[in-house]
């Protein structure tokens, strides 16, 4: 058989599927009606198990095959059925409140809870987001969490991941235990530099200073550095400052830039950081939620059951309405074994269409859910 018969026949099997593939979907709406009217879920596990049963029964050496279609045509109808089902949610709720609020533009100024001091590189994030905003300094990602939520500053900035060295687990911690919002975003690009005091050479330094996130995106510089001791501290710019004020030749921070120029300091390096693609990622958090314009990012954590095919199930739903997920990562819930939370970033809109129902099918079928915002990001 030429391939151009082969082609015509395969043309025609699909004309055939199409044609099935959207009378099926239309059985699925009528499904949906039915589970609507009667506040059914939309999930019937065992009755997917005893189609897929059948069909990988009959499909002979192609059962793998067979058994994946039919799994993506029963999350395709899962999906629509979400889209149709009117139970109310949470997160329905949640994403409603934002929009009716109709925040327009971001504001440009606001009290700000910062972890540092002027000079760590939170607070440069901030001044990129507000660019006349009133920064209160505290000494932890904790006490952060406690100003916005007390009210004593409407937002508050924390750092989410390095691109060099992953993600700040303490602050995604923080999230899950504390009832914030996340309403923007901002990268910067941060570059690390040995700051001394005027006249102190390489071979004096016997301590080095900095937060721990710094030192390990700096790892490389100072494996070479026998005999100093790397100890870290609450911030960057805290270092800087402490090497300022002992007086110490034989002590050294890394820092950025503008905090040799704030505490009187030296640069006697400026090429220490593991990598010069070295960018980090802020959140802006909030006490309640606010989707401005332009919001297209999506954060969320979630738990699923410890089963196979579970997290295959979730990310699914979004295979099914083309979503790009850029950020998936697992942390260990304490006091239970093996049991995971999940912290996923979208490139999404709750405003396209199929978005809002697919987070409340998220919520109505996950062991716990929470969208933490919907933002975009400078």
């Amino acid at each position: 058989m030429e391939l151009s018969e082969i082609r015509t026949k395969i043309d025609n099997v699909d004309d055939q599927l199409l044609q099935l593939f959207l009378e099926r979907m239309d059985l699925a709406e009528k499904v949906a009606a039915y589970k609507n009217e009667r506040n059914l879920p939309i999930m019937n596990r065992e009755r997917e198990r005893e189609i897929l049963a059948k069909v990988t029964a009959g499909a002979g050496e192609q059962e793998r095959y067979a058994y994946h279609l039919f799994s993506t045509l029963f999350e395709l109808a899962r999906t629509r059925q979400a889209e149709l089902i009117s139970s109310p949610t949470h997160v329905e709720a949640q994403i409603r409140a934002s929009l009716a609020a109709k925040q327009e533009t971001f504001p440009q100024t606001g009290q700000v809870a910062c972890q540092g001091m002027e000079g760590a590189n939170s607070q440069a994030a901030c001044d990129r987001l507000f660019p006349r905003g009133h920064i209160i300094y505290v000494k932890s990602f904790g006490a952060v969490a406690d100003a916005v939520e007390t009210g004593l500053c409407q937002f508050g900035i924390l750092p989410v991941e390095n691109s060099s060295n992953g993600s700040v687990r303490s602050v995604y911690e923080l999230l899950h235990s504390r009832r914030l919002c996340v309403v923007r975003s901002v990268r910067l690009c941060i570059r690390h530099e040995l700051l001394v005091l005027p006249g102190t050479r390489l071979e004096d330094i016997t301590e080095i200073y900095s937060h721990e996130q710094a030192l390990g995106q700096c790892s490389k510089f100072l494996s070479k550095l026998g005999g100093v001791r790397v100890l870290p501290c609450d911030n960057t710019a805290t270092a800087a400052r402490m090497v300022s004020e002992r007086g110490d030749r034989h002590i050294a921070a890394i820092a950025s830039h503008s905090c040799a120029d704030l505490y009187g300091l030296e640069v006697l390096r400026d090429d220490i950081q593991d990598s010069d693609n070295n960018y980090t990622r802020f959140f802006c958090i909030a006490k309640e939620p606010a989707i401005y314009a332009g919001a297209n990012r999506i954060s969320l954590m979630l738990t699923c059951d410890n089963r196979p095919g579970a997290l295959y199930e979730i990310l699914a739903k979004l295979a099914a309405l083309g979503i790009n997920m850029t950020k998936l990562e697992s942390c260990p819930v304490a006091g239970r074994n093996f049991e995971f939370l999940f912290f996923l970033e979208l490139e999404a809109s709750v405003q396209e269409p199929g978005v809002l129902p697919m987070l409340n099918e998220l919520e109505r079928s996950c062991r716990s859910f929470r969208l933490l915002g919907n933002y975009a990001e400078v």
